[in-house]
C-alpha cells in the first residue's frame, strides 16, 4: 500500500519531443534552437537525436516515428521527399505531407540554396563567373558532398542541365571540401549559401545562370501529432523562429560554430537570447556519458555475437556440407559497408541503439564463427576417437574435450571481434546510437580535428583495455597446459 502511495505521489515523467538533425552545422544549430524552445515552453522535454546523417536517414526516422521534428528545406522536400520537383509553395507541400501524417511549420526566413564555389584566383585566371562557364574546363577536379552526388537537384541534374564534365568527381564530407579547395587538391565544391566558412575564405560563388537550383527555404518538418499534442510548444516554435532568421543571421550563427568553435547549443542560445552559462558544454560529463554508451554498445553486441557465433561455428564443424554456405553467409555480411548495414536496420528497428546493436552483432560474427569452425575442425581425429572409447559423446565430449582444446583459437577470434567492434561502434552515432562516434560526427561537421580526436582517442584506449582484459580472461578460460604449450615449444 505504501508503495502505491509513493508511486502516486512521485512526479510523472514529462512527455518527450524527439528533435532530430542532419550532420552539418546549420542543421545542428536549428535543431538546438528547437530543443531549447521545447524545454523553455515546458509542455514536454526535448530529447536530442542530432547528427543522424543525410536526408534519407533523418526523414526515414521522422516517417517511422523515431523522431518528431527536424529542420528541412523546401527544395529538398519537393525533390527528395515528395519526388515532385515542380512543387513550389509551402501550402502545397503541407497538403501532400498531411497524407503522410506530417506537417510543415512556417518558413524560418532564409533560403539556403546550393551553389558551386571555386577559389577567387582560379575564377579570375579561368574566366569563371557562372556555372555554365565550367563547361569550357573539363580538366577541373570536383569534390561534392555524398548527398549532392545522389540527388536529382544535385550533381546528376546539374550535370545534365549544364553539360558539365570534370576530370575527377569525388565524394567528400561537406566540412572537408573547404580545406580541399583552399589547398588546391580540388577545383570546384558544392556549398550552401549560408555556410559560415564563406565569411572567412576568399571564394567565388558561381552564378546559377540557368536557374537550376530550386528554392531552399528553411522550415520545420514535423509529425502532425506533435502540433496536436503540444499546441503551446508548436505555437512557440512558430512564433520564435518563423520568419525571424535571415541569411546573414544564419551565416553568422554558422560561423560561431565553424570558425569560433562555439558549441551548437551556444550558437542557438545566442539567437534565442539565452545565457551562455545555461548551454555551456561540460566535456567531462559528456565524455563520461558517451563512454557508458560505447561500453554498452560493445558489451551487448559482442555478447550477442558470441552466443550466436559459437553455435554457428560448432554447427559448421559438425556439418561439412553446411560449413561453406554458412561461412560464406557471415562473410557476405562483413562485405556490406557499415553505414549501409546500419541504414538497412532503420526500416526494421528504427533509429537509436537497437538497430546499432543488431548491426554490430552481425559484424562481429565472422571472426567468431570462422575461428570456432577452424579450431574444432582441426582437432586430431584420433583424440576424438579416444573420447568415444571413454564413453564421451555429444555435448559432454564438446564441453569437456573439444571446446577446452580449441579454446586458444576461439578466444583469439573473440578478441579480434571485440577490438573490431570498438571501432565499428563509432558509426552508431549516424543513426542516433550514441557512443564516441557522436564526437567524431560532430568533429566532421565542424572540420574540427580536436573534437574528432576527443572521440577517436578514447575509442583506441578502450580497444587496448578490452584486449588486455581478454588476455587476463585467457588465464581463466584456456587450460594451463595449452597456455604453457607455446612457451614450452620455444
Amino acid at each position: 500500500m505504501a508503495l502505491l502511495v509513493c508511486a502516486a505521489a512521485a512526479p510523472a515523467e514529462p512527455p518527450r519531443i524527439r528533435v532530430g538533425s542532419k550532420s552539418f552545422t546549420e542543421s545542428y544549430i536549428l535543431a538546438e534552437m528547437v530543443a531549447q524552445i521545447v524545454d523553455e515552453t515546458g509542455e514536454a522535454r526535448a530529447e536530442r537525436r542530432l547528427g543522424l546523417g543525410g536526408t534519407g536517414i533523418v526523414y526515414g526516422a521522422l516517417a517511422s516515428g523515431d523522431i518528431d521534428i527536424y529542420p528541412e528545406y523546401t527544395g529538398t522536400i519537393a525533390q527528395a521527399i515528395l519526388k515532385e520537383p515542380t512543387l513550389a509553395s509551402v501550402q502545397a507541400m503541407r497538403t501532400r505531407l498531411g497524407a503522410r501524417g506530417l506537417t510543415l511549420g512556417v518558413a524560418l526566413g532564409f533560403d539556403n540554396t546550393y551553389a558551386l564555389a571555386v577559389r577567387r584566383d582560379a575564377a579570375a585566371r579561368l574566366g569563371l563567373r557562372t556555372i555554365g562557364d565550367l563547361a569550357r574546363h573539363p580538366g577541373l577536379r570536383a569534390a561534392f558532398d555524398p548527398g549532392f552526388l545522389d540527388r536529382g537537384d544535385g550533381w546528376p541534374g546539374l550535370q545534365r542541365q549544364y553539360g558539365l564534365r570534370f576530370a575527377e568527381v569525388r565524394a567528400m564530407e561537406h566540412a572537408l571540401t573547404y580545406p580541399a579547395l583552399v589547398s588546391g587538391r580540388v577545383d570546384v565544391i558544392d556549398v550552401f549559401s549560408t555556410d559560415g566558412q564563406l565569411a572567412r575564405l576568399d571564394l567565388a560563388l558561381l552564378t546559377d545562370d540557368r536557374r537550376f537550383f530550386p528554392d531552399y527555404s528553411a522550415v520545420l518538418l514535423a509529425r502532425r501529432s506533435l502540433a496536436e499534442r503540444f499546441p503551446r510548444t508548436w505555437a512557440a516554435l512558430q512564433g520564435r523562429l518563423g520568419g525571424r532568421i535571415d541569411n546573414a543571421t544564419m551565416a553568422r550563427l554558422n560561423a560561431l560554430a565553424d570558425l569560433e568553435r562555439r558549441s551548437f547549443a551556444e550558437a542557438a542560445a545566442t539567437f534565442l537570447g539565452r545565457s551562455s552559462a545555461e548551454t555551456a558544454r561540460r566535456p567531462a560529463r559528456e565524455l563520461a556519458t558517451l563512454t557508458l554508451e560505447h561500453v554498452w554498445l560493445v558489451a551487448v553486441s559482442l555478447t550477442a555475437a558470441v552466443l550466436l557465433g559459437l553455435p554457428l561455428g560448432i554447427l559448421a564443424a559438425r556439418r561439412r556440407r553446411l560449413a561453406q554456405a554458412e561461412l560464406m553467409g557471415v562473410g557476405v555480411i562483413q562485405t556490406i559497408p557499415a553505414l549501409a548495414l546500419l541504414s538497412f536496420m532503420i526500416p526494421l528497428f528504427g533509429i537509436g541503439q537497437l538497430p546499432a546493436l543488431v548491426a554490430l552483432s552481425l559484424y562481429a560474427l565472422l571472426p567468431i564463427v570462422r575461428t570456432t569452425h577452424a579450431a574444432i575442425s582441426s582437432l586430431d581425429p584420433r583424440l576424438v576417437e579416444m573420447t568415444t572409447v571413454l564413453g564421451l559423446r555429444g555435448w559432454r565430449r564438446l564441453a569437456w574435450v573439444e571446446l577446452p582444446l580449441a579454446s586458444v583459437t576461439i578466444m583469439a577470434g573473440i578478441k579480434t571481434a571485440a577490438v573490431l567492434t570498438v571501432g565499428t561502434a563509432t558509426l552508431a552515432a549516424f543513426i542516433g546510437g550514441g557512443g564516441y562516434g557522436t564526437l567524431i560526427v560532430t568533429g566532421l561537421a565542424l572540420n574540427d580535428v580536436g573534437t574528432i580526436l576527443t572521440g577517436a582517442i578514447p575509442a583506441a584506449v578502450m580497444a587496448l583495455v578490452i584486449h588486455a582484459a581478454f588476455e587476463a580472461l585467457d588465464r581463466v578460460v584456456v587450460p594451463r597446459a595449452l597456455r604453457a604449450a607455446p612457451s614450452a615449444s620455444n
